[in-house]
């Protein structure tokens, strides 16, 4: 374990709010950025852990299901400051792009007429833009060959045939037995030898106390939507369920949650794409999104609700994981399924982005316009995400105006 060097104070779950609040309202770019900015503030300057440790820790939590970028920070406040450092360092990190995006969501329902022609277009232009730079990166990195693209394609093919929950759940199993049984093992992918993670100290009734509620609460949710017809519980369920389901980052929530809030009726599907491409535009986690469609659907109320359960499994399976963690990542049958569901949900991310666009949201010559030149912008001019969208609701405004 590296000798810390950091002062006393840091150990005090107010100084880790601190930290990770200059954090959340500071940190642009997504998941990977949040790992290069964590990087810097606690590998390099606050020396918390070292090179290893942190890259221990990454490696955990993009092989669970959940949001690696807060896991990250949640298993550092832990580190420092036991649970009440974990929840000090969620808090801080996750609150700036939520309130701002629950703002956003009651601005849109009570001031929507009001806004100006054309924003909400660039918004939604935006946010296709975002969904192909992201079915780019992903499939590059996770589908190398011609097994996982087939089987990315496939999976596309699955959700757009059958556009449901169930289905994105299906495909999320089957890519997990087809990287188990297909996929030829990657020697490269488990840890060398003797190397360390970052040591938290949790006992072993502890992590199967947090596996059990994990489990049960995935169970128990559904069973309770359907037998109290409440709307509240229906909510949780749905926002607990696609977080619990999610590898790969917070671009992997969006589809499970479009799945789900769009065909109820909840939000609609325009409203959907503006939120997520605010989503982008704000720091912090992509994951707090959920605060947007739950403020969308119920209010503060649902906000609250629907940021606790997306957050809460990713964190449950995180604590249940971090004592067994040697021990799983030298397991090559763990890791070939991992890149199955990795391969797998590069095709629900496609899904997603041709779903809209057949269902016409791209409606005029100036919409396509305007998302060929936003992806371009991504893809090839290397523009952040939250640039991007600002300079497309600007264009999509300034365009409805001129026309």
């Amino acid at each position: 374990m590296t000798t810390n060097t950091a002062p006393a104070a840091d150990h005090h779950p107010w100084a880790v709010f601190q930290v990770f609040l200059r954090l959340g309202l500071t940190s642009f770019g997504g998941p990977i950025a949040h790992l290069a900015y964590f990087r810097t503030e606690f590998v390099q300057r606050r020396r918390w852990l070292d090179e290893h440790e942190y890259a221990s820790l990454v490696a955990l939590c993009q092989f669970l299901p959940g949001p690696a970028s807060s896991q990250v920070g949640f298993a550092l406040g832990w580190s420092r400051a036991g649970y009440r450092g974990a929840l000090a360092a969620w808090c801080g990190f996750t609150l700036p792009s939520a309130l701002l995006l629950v703002a956003f969501a009651f601005l849109l329902l009570h001031h929507g007429q009001g806004l100006p022609e054309g924003l909400l277009p660039g918004l939604v232009v935006a946010a296709l833009a975002v969904v192909a730079q992201a079915v780019w990166g992903m499939g590059r990195s996770l589908c190398p060959d011609a097994p996982r693209r087939a089987l990315a394609l496939l999976a596309a093919l699955a959700v757009l045939l059958w556009p449901s929950a169930w289905t994105l759940m299906g495909v999320i199993v089957l890519g997990a037995a087809a990287g188990r049984w297909v996929l030829a093992p990657d020697p490269s992918a488990t840890a060398a030898e003797g190397t360390q993670g970052l040591q938290i100290a949790l006992g072993r009734r502890t992590t199967w106390v947090c596996l059990a509620l994990f489990a049960l609460i995935l169970l128990a949710l559904p069973l309770g939507a359907w037998a109290s017809g409440s709307f509240w519980v229906a909510l949780a369920e749905v926002f607990y369920r696609s977080g619990a389901l999610v590898f790969g980052g917070g671009h992997v929530v969006m589809p499970m949650l479009q799945a789900e809030v769009v065909p109820k009726g909840w939000v609609d599907l325009q409203t959907f794409l503006a939120g997520y491409a605010a989503a982008q535009a704000v720091p912090g986690p992509l994951f707090t999104f959920a605060a947007f469609l739950g403020a969308a659907a119920g209010g503060w109320l649902g906000a609250v609700l629907a940021l606790l359960a997306v957050f809460a499994p990713g964190m449950l399976v995180l604590l249940a994981a971090l004592p067994h963690w040697q021990r799983l990542r030298q397991s090559a049958q763990a890791q070939n399924a991992i890149a199955g569901v990795s391969a797998a949900v590069v095709g629900l991310l496609l899904a997603a982005l041709l779903q809209p666009l057949l269902a016409g949201v791209v409606a005029s010559a100036q919409d396509a316009a305007l998302l060929a030149l936003a992806a371009l912008a991504l893809l090839w001019g290397k523009w952040p995400a939250w640039l991007v969208v600002l300079g497309s609701g600007a264009l999509g405004a300034l365009t409805a105006a001129a026309f």
